[in-house]
């Protein structure tokens, strides 16, 4: 789910601020911006790419024929551009296109079938104020605080700032609207989950000053461990050529077998 999130908004234009992906919902903050007719070709083109590296029932177009048909101006490509214009710029359009694939891929993976969501989604319009945006951005990025899975944002994997800290910079640059490096949003977020436990889990005053105290830094030992911390739900750690000899074996066995990925920081 996470990977689709990032790979819909990209095509749709919109920007991701943070995100949370809990038990049984999950939680978006978004920039949307206005809608446009004004993508040119070579952009348009990008972003198809990114939702269909390859061509599906619904979309059995590939990229480059898409490309093809622009750069000739064929009846066929001017089609094309208006109806995946009209899905872009639309919160709506992003969520209607997210939930479908989610919802395929998990009747598929699980070999079931129907409806995977309960209700149509629910969305709030947000004023450009930064006080505003980052109230929003700190209820959602605490979520997990608050449900008692962990005591500190950054250990839950599932939320845009964990991926930030992670070492994600899709996810950094969305955060970095709200303050001006994550070591100030992590400050206001220890800020805004600090209080009395009431009928949800809080923040202690003691964490909540240790890490002002810290000026939003956390210690590298702690930096470290937050991005490398995917290790354990991997297979093969060492150099590129140590992880490709080792995961040859899995091409026979798996569709879509593994690759070797860098390690971020």
């Amino acid at each position: 789910l996470r990977k689709m999130i990032w790979q819909v908004a990209d095509f749709s234009g919109i920007r991701v601020i943070t995100y949370a992906v809990m038990k049984n919902h999950f939680h978006l903050f978004v920039e949307v911006p206005e809608k446009s007719s004004e993508i040119s070709d070579e952009e348009l083109v990008r972003r198809f790419r990114v939702l269909y590296p390859q061509p599906t029932p619904w979309m059995p177009v590939k990229a480059d024929v898409l490309a093809w048909h622009l750069r000739e101006n064929t009846g066929e490509g001017q089609a094309l551009r208006r109806s995946l214009i009209r899905r872009m710029g639309d919160v709506s359009e992003l969520m209607k296109t997210l939930k479908q694939r989610f919802s395929m891929w998990f009747n598929r993976s699980r070999e079931r079938f129907g409806p995977v969501w309960s209700d149509r989604f629910k969305s709030v319009l947000v004023e450009g104020d930064l006080d505003a945006l980052r109230t929003v951005a700190a209820y959602i990025d605490l979520n997990a605080v608050r449900a008692g899975l962990v005591s500190d944002p950054k250990d839950y994997r599932f939320c845009g700032y964990a991926e930030a800290v992670a070492g994600s910079e899709v996810a950094r640059a969305g955060l970095l609207i709200l303050d001006r490096d994550l070591a100030g949003y992590r400050m206001m977020l220890f800020g805004s989950g600090s209080g009395d436990k009431l009928e949800k889990e809080a923040i202690s005053r003691e964490e909540a000053l240790e890490v002002l105290d810290r000026g939003g830094k956390l210690p590298l030992p702690v930096l470290l461990r937050c991005r490398v911390r995917y290790l354990t739900e991997g297979k093969v750690l060492g150099s590129a050529e140590f992880v490709a000899e080792h995961l040859e074996r899995e091409k026979a066995l798996r569709k879509n077998p593994p690759v070797p990925k860098p390690m971020q920081g």
